[in-house]
């Protein structure tokens, strides 16, 4: 055989392997890139809202709005009104909110929302949200009596609010919690008023919203829009 055509071919051969091993290695070095996109982090913002409710105020004291950071989800939240910031993170838990301020609920219907605040949170899904209330919260009744709530359970370890929320790398997640207060508020027997907190969640990013006029404007109705065995509406 020629030795100049096998030396040819023994090149070829080489160069055609360099560029195989070439090949995988950028191969890889994609996959490396994209294994490491995970270390990204998002904001997730939180709001509240509120559906009509037939008195002439409901005020809420709101202390706290946490997010699990936890694998599992963690019910010891007690005394955590206490907690700094620093502490709470401490506990596996991020800080939204961390002070105290009294809400009237029904300055928030018909779309508008309360800013609650953000954190940055990282990449991955969150399962737990924690709403802690005071214990000054009152309703006024439309015949202008005040009149204090109590609220059997949730002052000091909070209401838990399921939710699915995935956070992508710099992107924001719009958590909106509507608290509803036509619900939430329970006549006792004795005259007494309790506040049972009535809680959804949704992510403003992916929903919609219905708006419409009805007539006339003195016939106090309630309207409800169901999806699937979902239902929401303004009693």
């Amino acid at each position: 055989m020629n030795i100049n055509k096998t030396t040819n071919m023994l090149r070829s051969v080489i160069n055609f392997r360099n560029k195989i091993f070439g090949l995988i290695a950028l191969l890889v070095g994609f996959g490396l890139t994209a294994c490491s996109s995970g270390d990204g982090s998002g904001t997730m913002r939180v709001s509240l809202t509120d559906a009509p409710a037939d008195y002439a105020e409901v005020n809420i004291e709101i202390h706290q709005v946490l997010v699990n950071a936890n694998d599992e989800d963690d019910d010891d939240l007690d005394e955590t009104k206490d907690m700094d910031n620093d502490e709470l993170e401490d506990h596996g838990w991020k800080v939204v909110f961390n002070d105290t301020i009294t809400v009237n609920l029904l300055d928030y219907q018909n779309g508008a929302t309360l800013d609650l605040g953000e954190v940055e949170l990282k990449e991955g899904r969150y399962n737990q949200v924690r709403l802690v209330l005071g214990d000054e919260n009152t309703v006024v009744l439309n015949s202008g009596d005040t009149i204090q709530l109590n609220t059997p359970s949730g002052q000091t370890s909070g209401f838990k609010l399921l939710v699915q929320a995935d956070i992508e790398a710099d992107q924001v997640y719009d958590l909106v919690i509507d608290f509803d207060a036509s619900r939430s508020i329970v006549v006792t027997g004795n005259g007494g008023y309790n506040l049972k907190p009535v809680l959804k969640t949704a992510n403003l990013t992916t929903s919609g919203s219905i708006s419409g006029t009805i007539l006339p404007t003195d016939a106090n109705p309630y309207v409800y829009a169901i999806a699937g065995t979902d239902t929401s509406g303004t009693q």
